[in-house]
């Protein structure tokens, strides 16, 4: 097992302990962290769903949340030798509630090929998440019953939450007053 250990800031702006560690034992078959306390899941692309299908039947049955997220120019993030860092990354938080835990899945997606397998087969509210990913960031969930915008306007062009997304000028309307 690899360990590596780094200062970060908690919310509180407190510093505090995250550690990595790259263990090939684990039960799930891809490199485990340690967040803030959180247990975190990197598993590759092609585990992403069976992994999900894996952690529901092991109690985690609330899908939390599922979002997006842009590392374009961002080279800071933390993650196991093993995983490769791409531009996009799906993060997933799923609870057990009888047992109250929580578990974080950090899945890597390629820029070249921002998809996904959808995990709305398993997880039912997932299914909005993933439709808000595809609004803001571009990420397609292969699969999805319903892909159709659930946020922007029809018509919209681009994805508003990638960092290279222009957000050109738009010009002011002002009143005129009175008497000036």
């Amino acid at each position: 097992m690899t360990e590596i250990s780094e200062q970060t800031d908690n919310e509180q702006g407190d510093p505090e302990e995250a550690s990595i560690q790259d263990n090939p034992e684990n039960p799930y078959g891809c490199p485990v962290t340690d967040s803030h306390g959180q247990t975190v899941l990197h598993p590759q692309h092609d585990q992403y769903q069976a992994l999900i299908e894996t952690l529901k039947e092991e109690g985690y049955a609330v899908c939390v949340d599922l979002c997006g997220a842009d590392y374009m120019g961002n080279d800071s993030r933390t993650l196991p030798s093993s995983v490769s860092p791409e531009r996009f990354e799906v993060i997933v938080n799923l609870l057990d509630v009888g047992a109250a835990r929580r578990l974080r899945i950090r899945v890597q997606i390629p820029e070249t090929s921002p998809c996904i397998p959808s995990i709305s087969d398993i997880h039912p509210g997932a299914e909005a998440m993933e439709r808000e990913a595809n609004d803001m960031f571009g990420l397609q969930f292969e699969g999805h019953p319903d892909p159709t915008p659930i946020l922007l306007p029809d018509g919209w062009e681009g994805h508003p939450l990638r960092k290279d997304f222009s957000m050109g000028r738009i010009p002011v309307q002002f009143k005129a007053v009175e008497g000036r």
